[in-house]
C-alpha cells in the first residue's frame, strides 16, 4: 500500500449521518442483521497527519459514544486505526493497519473474539462519492474466508453548525 498519503481520509472530514447494519452475532453463521442510526464528526489532528472522529451509535438496546483515532506514518506509508468507546473506557482496541490503493482503504489486525484468535479487516470504499462506506469483517482461517459483520453507510450532514 505504498500509494497511501496523509490525505487519504480527507473525504471523511466534517459531520455525517451514519446508517449501521451489523450481524447480531459473529462467527456463528448468524444471518440476522440489526440496523440502527448514528452520527460521526471527524476532524484532522497532528497537523494533518492524523484524524479523530466522535461517533454516536444509537443501538436499539442502548446507545453509546466512541472515537476512532487514525494516524499516518510517512516512513511506512501506512495508517493505524484505533477504536475506543464508553462501554469499556479503559480498553483501547488492537489497531488495524494498512492503507489505500485505487481509492479503497484496507486495514488488518490480529485479535481475539471470545478467546478465539481472529483476523480483522476494515475496508473503506466509495470514498470519492457522497456516500462513503465502511465495513468490518472477521476471519478464523487466517484470511482465507471472511465474514462481513458490520457495514456503515455515511451521508454528509447539510446545514447547521459544524
Amino acid at each position: 500500500m505504498d500509494t497511501s498519503t496523509e490525505n487519504d481520509f480527507d473525504f471523511l472530514q466534517g459531520r455525517w449521518r451514519v446508517h449501521h447494519k451489523r450481524l447480531r452475532e459473529r462467527l456463528v453463521d448468524c444471518q440476522e442483521w440489526q440496523a440502527f442510526e448514528g452520527t460521526c464528526a471527524m476532524q484532522p489532528i497532528l497537523d494533518g497527519k492524523g484524524n479523530l472522529d466522535d461517533n454516536w451509535l444509537d443501538l436499539p438496546d442502548g446507545g453509546y459514544r466512541a472515537i476512532s483515532l487514525r494516524v499516518f506514518d510517512a516512513s511506512s506509508r501506512r495508517w493505524a486505526i484505533w477504536w475506543l468507546d464508553d462501554r469499556r473506557p479503559h480498553a483501547l482496541d488492537v489497531p488495524v493497519a494498512g492503507g489505500f490503493e485505487h481509492g479503497t482503504g484496507t486495514f488488518y489486525a490480529d485479535d481475539t473474539l471470545d478467546g478465539l484468535p481472529i483476523r480483522v479487516r476494515f475496508r473503506w470504499t466509495d470514498t470519492q462519492s457522497a456516500t462513503p462506506r465502511w465495513e468490518q469483517a472477521f476471519s478464523i482461517d487466517g484470511g482465507a474466508t471472511w465474514e462481513v459483520n458490520w457495514i456503515m453507510q455515511f451521508t454528509r450532514e447539510t446545514g447547521g453548525c459544524a
